[in-house]
């Protein structure tokens, strides 16, 4: 009876932990509030559908249609209103730019939990809405993404040819690596908690993390790439824009001291490296 009881009470043990941990992947809800007013140029409101058929909400700014259009990515429980400082201050460059939210996230259609694959489809969703159309003059498509969103980018760009460049902001080589130290980082041990829940997360999305991870896709891609990475990011090791290094050398690599996770766009510099690396021809 001793053993039943101590069975019956590791089952609901690891229930619990398994319940707290899938909640704390849940895409978090975090509605944006008004348009800014002070980019210097008007935000038009839009919509495209996804591989759902179901509208995806943008911000979509034409400035030069001389210029190649940039698509701005959010990070994980973010949404459009994450790439307000980009839309200000590229905006000013010439930059005709598309921010949109990731399904699950702030205004778009929710479609369960988000992966790294379901933001990398609503980029090339957002790729397919731009060169649609007619009045998009200049074809030219280059991707910036912030966090799960450059390294969804990476993972858009190696199967999309018509990228033409990639900047991201502290973008991670494997989604488990990121997943394994968060879960660390509460405490959680590997053996058997974080294991088990890999394995019941394979099975329940039906997903393989190896074949989805920017590590393995970086060299398949045609584009050009610009990595950007805090020395100080707690979140996404610098180790991890390292592996992409590794696995692509042709990437630029620049890595920021004293900048963390979600503070890189406040270094002196910052926009003109960005603007330089994508008008480059």
């Amino acid at each position: 009876m001793l053993i039943f009881y101590i069975s019956l009470a590791t089952i609901a043990l690891l229930a619990i932990i398994f319940y707290l941990i899938y909640k704390g992947f849940q895409t978090p809800v975090n509605p944006h509030n008004k348009i800014p007013k002070n980019t210097g140029l008007k935000i038009q409101e839009v919509d495209f559908l996804s591989v759902k058929n179901q509208p995806i909400y943008a911000w979509k700014m034409d400035v030069n249609p001389d210029f190649p259009t940039l698509i701005l990515v959010h990070g994980w429980g973010r949404n459009v209103e994450r790439m307000t400082p980009y839309l200000k201050r590229l905006c000013c460059r010439g930059f005709n730019m598309l921010a949109f939210d990731a399904r699950g996230h702030g205004n778009s259609h929710k479609d369960g939990n988000m992966t790294m694959l379901k933001f990398a489809e609503d980029i090339a969703s957002a790729t397919d809405y731009i060169l649609s159309n007619e009045k998009q003059i200049n074809k030219e498509i280059s991707l910036i993404g912030l966090s799960i969103g450059g390294a969804s980018s990476i993972l858009a760009a190696s199967r999309d040819e018509r990228i033409r460049k990639v900047v991201t902001v502290g973008a991670f080589a494997h989604p488990l690596v990121v997943m394994r130290k968060q879960l660390s980082d509460r405490h959680i041990p590997y053996i058997p908690f974080t294991w088990l829940f890999f394995k019941f997360m394979k099975w329940r999305i039906g997903l393989d993390f190896n074949a989805i991870a920017p590590v393995n896709n970086i060299k398949k891609a045609k584009a050009d790439f610009l990595l950007i990475h805090g020395v100080n990011d707690k979140i996404v090791p610098l180790e991890q824009a390292f592996q992409l290094k590794e696995a692509q050398p042709k990437v630029e690599l620049w890595k920021i001291p004293n900048r963390g996770h979600s503070n890189c766009h406040l270094e002196p510099g910052f926009w003109d490296k960005i603007s330089d690396f994508l008008l480059d021809k």
